[in-house]
């Protein structure tokens, strides 16, 4: 049986014969398409299990070619309802804005160039002024994402020494983003103090020694301890550092620079707030709250800061035109009262449970009774998460689009919408599929309801 179906399979050769369509492709990126796709089913046909003859394997080939010969990354609509999706890119941007930057950071750009000198520029400088007004640090910088952050203040401020930093503080972010992973990593020795649950203030004092480097405050922003619990405030520790001369990072992996309470939004950790205490260098994400690209972001001490911008890790984990052009117009949108509109993350989370609501009528409407019948739709309340780490216990206020189809399951449902021609990713719950509307992008509700059309 196996060596029959062995027969089946046709050579790399015959296969790019009949790929007169995708002359436009690499050859060798086509033989090493067909390649691995004869090698799939050379091992189903060795198991007796390829049951397809060579035209129709062939054809699979084809189709695989065709998938892989259009660009990989696509747009979607997103129905998950977690705004901060790190698998659907974070913090999305609006259309405009991003616009706007094509057209004035496709060509050449002023990126490291000073305009008016006519020397050599800081690509530093277009991020600097704005961090700094906005957070109340002396100066800040931008490198490209949080985890880069922090192994680049750690290694310039405590390579070979020390670093003091709480077991309770010790957080994974991620599966692969650890603490302790990090300073090490970093060049930097770890000093455990106190326990998990607590952790007192003599317990960082009779940690010091000749060897200490640095003391690190991490915010706990993933999970919380309750019960008997005691953590050191970092203001403290900054007192500390300045009585033994060691400088004192805080480590918040996601804060706000304006407070969105009043709209909804669980309070998170101000940066200001963290500025204000003292700590010499601040390290947070561009790419939560504050609905900017990926990015990380470092506050603090111009001092310290200025270390870190000559060190050679900075330049390894650099942002580029485009990063420094979005971070640019995301923090521009935070102005006396708040973020502008312009800033896409923050609207979308602040949007009301009401105006939602009448979102999902609006797509509704555009369906024919039959369709909302045969899928069995309704427009439910929903709870959804901030995502990415960011105020990972608080939910949001949100209203779903609810499906309870009878002739197909959920499951192959869901299959439908995220191979739609704008694939659609939803979640399911029990029996139940559910699009939410916290993240449907003004604009998208047709493009939604003409997926759901096609269906």
């Amino acid at each position: 049986m196996a060596q029959k179906q062995l027969k089946e399979l046709p050579s790399i050769s015959k296969v790019l014969l009949e790929c007169s369509d995708y002359k436009h492709l690499n050859s060798k990126y086509l033989s090493y398409i067909i390649k691995n796709e004869l090698t799939v089913f050379r091992k189903l046909a060795i198991k007796g299990k390829l049951h397809l003859d060579r035209a129709a394997i062939v054809n699979e080939i084809l189709l695989t070619i065709d998938q892989l010969s259009k660009p990989s990354m696509k747009s979607i609509i997103n129905g998950t309802g977690i705004v901060l999706h790190t698998g659907l890119g974070r913090a999305p941007m609006d259309k405009k804005i991003a616009k706007s930057i094509v057209e004035r950071v496709s060509g050449y750009t002023n990126l490291e160039f000073d305009l008016i000198s006519g020397k050599r520029g800081d690509r530093q400088d277009h991020i600097t002024g704005l961090l700094s007004s906005l957070t109340g640090a002396e100066s800040g910088m931008a490198v490209n994402n949080n985890a880069a952050a922090v192994l680049l203040a750690l290694n310039e401020l405590s390579e070979g020494k020390e670093v003091i930093v709480s077991r309770g503080q010790q957080v994974e972010i991620g599966g692969t983003f650890r603490i302790p992973d990090v300073i090490e990593k970093s060049g930097c020795l770890i000093k455990e103090v106190g326990s998990t649950n607590r952790s007192h203030f003599k317990d960082y004092e009779e940690a010091i020694n000749k060897n200490t480097g640095l003391i690190l405050w991490v915010h706990t922003s993933n999970y919380l301890v309750k019960g008997f619990t005691k953590e050191v405030p970092l203001s403290e520790l900054v007192q500390l550092g300045k009585k033994k001369r060691i400088p004192v990072m805080a480590d918040l992996g996601c804060g706000e620079i304006f407070d969105l309470s009043s709209k909804g939004i669980p309070k998170s950790i101000m940066i200001q707030d963290i500025v204000k205490t003292g700590a010499g260098v601040i390290t947070f994400s561009g790419d939560k709250l504050l609905g900017g690209p990926q990015s990380g972001l470092i506050v603090g001490k111009k001092k310290l800061v200025s270390r870190l911008k000559n060190n050679p890790i900075a330049r390894a984990v650099r942002c580029d035109k485009w990063t420094i052009s979005f971070l640019n117009e995301a923090l521009r949108s935070f102005v006396d009262d708040g973020p502008t509109k312009d800033n896409l993350t923050n609207m979308l989370l602040t949007t009301s449970r009401k105006s939602l609501k009448k979102k999902g009528e609006k797509i509704l409407s555009l369906l024919t009774k039959k369709k909302i019948g045969d899928l069995a739709i309704s427009l439910v309340n929903s709870e959804v998460e901030v995502g990415s780490g960011s105020l990972p216990l608080e939910k949001l206020d949100s209203m779903a689009l609810e499906f309870k189809p009878k002739n197909i399951s959920t499951t192959k449902l869901s299959l439908k919408f995220r191979t739609a021609t704008i694939p659609t990713v939803g979640y399911i719950n029990g029996n139940k599929f559910y699009i939410d509307l916290k993240t449907i992008i003004p604009g998208q509700e047709e493009n939604l309801a003409g997926v759901i059309i096609d269906l």
